[in-house]
């Protein structure tokens, strides 16, 4: 793994050296972009609009266009923006993780202590599984603010997940979002039941990305000279008058459900 930031995060007057890792990788399979005609693989390049030419990386920089003229940045812009934020995850406050909803979770990272900070780093994960708390604050990464909720992780490792800002999140006001009509008590019966019968410990490993899986050998019967004929799922259909009832009753009686419970 390779570090993309290096700091420490502020829990009171206790500063704990860190390096942060991301925490996930892909699995999508990583398809190369081809001409049609021939394929001969497709090439992005830097080039500069008024010559044409190709720009090598260390001669890019970034800019802001400012009344018709670019502002030129570099590093130590960056830091001179918020000092202490581009090295230091000072932590504000400290929440129930129940109260930070989903929608604002973004990326999951890694902490690891540095030398002289595994004491620390210990007691502040051992401290939050304690309290069932996790704590947040704000850093710099790669360029751009962020917020970081700091929580333990498999009572081994302490996670950093960033979260996005409140202003981020889009208003749904213009979603046709069906009225806050009360559902037929027989039917919200019936849902309660299925969702009990369906019930069951979260286990991260029964879910894996089988559709990779399913693409790779479609890959290699095309390698082998093999034509792939595709079944073609079911449109959704639309318009239709929909027996809750009759669903949900078909749903609690599948095997499915039975198995679940």
């Amino acid at each position: 793994m390779k570090a993309i930031w290096n700091g420490a995060i502020g829990f009171g007057l206790v500063n704990i050296p860190v390096k942060i890792y991301s925490a996930t990788e892909t699995t999508k399979l990583d398809l190369d972009m081809l001409d049609k005609s021939d394929f001969s693989n497709i090439r992005f390049k830097r080039v500069n609009e008024n010559t044409g030419k190709e720009v090598k990386w260390e001669n890019i920089v970034k800019g802001y266009l400012m009344d018709d003229k670019y502002i030129i940045l570099d590093e130590e812009d960056y830091e001179a923006a918020s000092p202490e934020k581009s090295k230091i995850l000072s932590i504000d406050q400290f929440v129930k993780e129940s109260e930070v909803d989903s929608v604002y979770f973004e990326n999951p990272y890694y902490l690891e202590p540095q030398k002289n900070g595994e004491n620390a780093y210990r007691l502040l994960l051992k401290a939050l599984a304690k309290t069932g708390m996790v704590g947040v604050g704000t850093f710099v990464l790669r360029e751009s603010e962020a917020i970081g909720m700091i929580r333990p992780y498999n009572d081994d490792v302490l996670v950093l997940n960033r979260l996005r800002f409140a202003q981020e999140i889009r208003d749904y006001s213009d979603l046709k979002i069906p009225a806050k009509k009360e559902p037929k008590p027989a039917e919200l019966k019936m849902a309660v039941s299925l969702i009990e019968q369906l019930s069951q410990e979260f286990d991260p490993e029964m879910y894996k990305d089988t559709y990779s899986e399913a693409l790779m050998k479609i890959i290699k019967q095309k390698a082998k000279g093999k034509n792939i004929k595709a079944k073609k799922a079911e449109p959704a259909k639309e318009g239709k008058v929909i027996d809750l009832m009759a669903q949900l009753k078909a749903s609690l009686q599948s095997p499915k459900s039975k198995n679940a419970s």
